[in-house]
């Protein structure tokens, strides 16, 4: 046989058989995934079945959990309305309860009204009854007295006019002996315990000055040639010297102390260095004035010191220093300001008040005084303009204004420093009265209690601490006397000023003379 086609034969028996075995492998394969298929599909018809029926019962649930929540808040409300229900119910009841009460009100209103108003008539025609009978008994009384209405309130009003003046009398004297048992003891403890604890020296000081001299001889050097020593002397200091023959004594005279004081400095000064001419006096002069300053300033914060007043100002502090050479009636100014400040401290102490305000007040109370003679005003104004210029304290200023009465005190400490004034300056021996100055003032005050209508004569004695009135007996009684006291002590106080108090005793007395023959 021939190879070649046994080899073809060959070679498309295994194309065929290849063939075969391929187109069986394909229909295995397609048996196989259409098997495959039928049980996908079959599963996907379970799962969407499955998920069909899930859903059914979600749905369900969800359905009777929307059921159960809508029959939970329909159950809420159900309850909400009906609390409402009841609580509009209940109001409603209240309501009406008060509708009630307030008709039930109204009508007894109503009656108390017309109960009052049946009252009043009823008052109102028995009032015009008892009027009718008071006409009738008036007209009877007048029938049998003999006197008329008006006459007979005439009378009435003088015997109710006496018995008003008995009992005010008795009022007065009763208050007034209360009033004087408790004021009187405490003003007393406390104004003795102040001035028992306040000593204060008092010198009256004049507008002169002495300078001792070594020997006479320097009389003559003093006035120096021509005079020219003492013009000199006098021009630069503005103080007169006088030169008499009063032994180894030269005396100056003016009324400004500062300059008095320089001029006995540099005087001094002058002896002692010895020489004496024009130029050596304008020097000493300088000198003088620069020691006056500096003592001024020392007096001032010794004054402060004193006081126990701390942080015034260095201005205020001198102008104090100055008040050293000022004088009131003969009393030092400075040495009268230290012991109204002490005196207000303690007292302000004994009632409990700020001891430091009321220290610094009495301190401050005169500080006018230092520059009245240069400032217009008085020293009241002055110091006030000082105290606010140096901005001092507003019950300090209230104080100073306050202390002679020009206005009225805003506070107790105001009050404590009018007392102290008054205490330091009637002290006896603080101050010097001249002697037409005392004789007017007694004057007055007879002159005061004489103008009062029933007063006989009347006298001043106890230096003016005392007045004696004495009364025309037919016209004061003895009731009166004591209002006639009361009103011609406060005439006194309002027209008079003078230290401390002055006593008005008033004297009623009735005197049967006869003659034996």
């Amino acid at each position: 046989m021939n190879p070649i086609l046994i080899t073809i034969g060959v070679i498309v028996l295994l194309v065929i058989i290849s063939f075969v075995t391929f187109k069986m492998g394909v229909n295995y394969r397609k048996r196989v995934a259409e098997a495959q298929y039928g049980s996908a599909e079959a599963k996907a018809r379970h799962i969407v079945d499955d998920a069909i029926k899930e859903a059914e019962s979600t749905k369900k649930e969800a359905k009777l959990e929307v059921k159960e929540e809508i029959y939970k808040i329909r159950q809420e409300l159900d309850k909400e309305v009906k609390d409402r229900r009841n609580e509009l119910s209940r109001l409603e009841k209240r309501v009406l309860q008060k509708e009630e009460t307030l008709d039930r009100k109204s009508e007894q209103f109503d009656k108390k009204e017309q109960s009052l108003t049946d009252r009043d008539n009823a008052l109102r025609k028995e009032k015009e009854r008892v009027e009718v009978i008071k006409q009738q008994h008036l007209s009877e009384l007048e029938k049998i007295s003999g006197l008329t209405l008006d006459q007979a309130k005439e009378y009435l009003l003088k015997s109710v006019e006496e018995d008003v003046k008995h009992e005010t009398a008795v009022l007065i004297k009763e208050h007034e002996a209360r009033a004087k048992e408790e004021v009187d003891k405490n003003a007393r403890k406390v104004l003795a315990n102040a001035i028992q604890r306040c000593a204060a020296d008092h010198v009256a000081e004049s507008t002169v000055s002495v300078v001792n001299l070594p020997n006479d001889e320097m009389k003559g050097r003093i006035i120096g040639r021509e005079g020219r020593n003492i013009r000199t002397l006098e021009t630069l200091t503005g103080i007169d010297l006088i030169i008499d023959d009063t032994p180894e004594a030269v005396i100056l005279s003016g009324f400004d102390p500062i300059r008095r004081e320089i001029a006995r400095i540099a005087l001094e000064k002058l002896i002692v260095d010895g020489r004496i001419h024009p130029a050596r006096i304008e020097e000493m002069v300088e000198k003088a004035k620069r020691e006056v300053d500096n003592m001024i300033r020392e007096e001032g914060e010794n004054a402060t010191f004193d006081a126990g007043v701390h942080g015034v100002h260095p201005e205020l502090v001198k102008l104090l220093g100055k008040m050293k050479f000022r004088t009131s009636y003969g009393q030092n100014v400075l040495k009268h300001s230290i012991e109204v400040s002490q005196l207000c401290g303690i007292i302000a102490g004994e009632i409990g008040l700020d001891v430091r305000v009321a220290k610094r007040a009495g301190l401050l109370h005169d500080i006018g005084k230092s520059v009245d003679h240069e400032i217009e005003g008085s020293h009241i104004t002055i110091g006030a303009n000082l105290c606010k210029k140096f901005k001092e304290n507003a019950i300090i200023v209230n104080a100073v204004q306050a202390h002679h009465g020009d206005v009225e005190p805003e506070s107790l400490i105001a009050v404590i420093v009018q007392a102290a004034d008054t205490i330091s300056a009637a002290r006896p021996g603080a101050r010097r009265e001249t002697l037409e100055l005392y004789v007017n003032r007694l004057t007055k005050l007879e002159e005061i209690a004489d103008d009062f209508k029933g007063v006989e004569k009347s006298f001043a004695i106890q230096a003016g601490r005392e007045i004696r009135v004495m009364v025309v007996p037919d016209q004061i009684s003895d009731d009166e006397m004591v209002i006639l006291s009361r009103d011609v002590a406060k005439e006194i106080e309002g027209q008079l000023e003078y230290p401390g108090q002055i006593k008005v005793s008033v004297i009623r007395e009735t005197r049967a003379v006869e003659y034996a023959k």
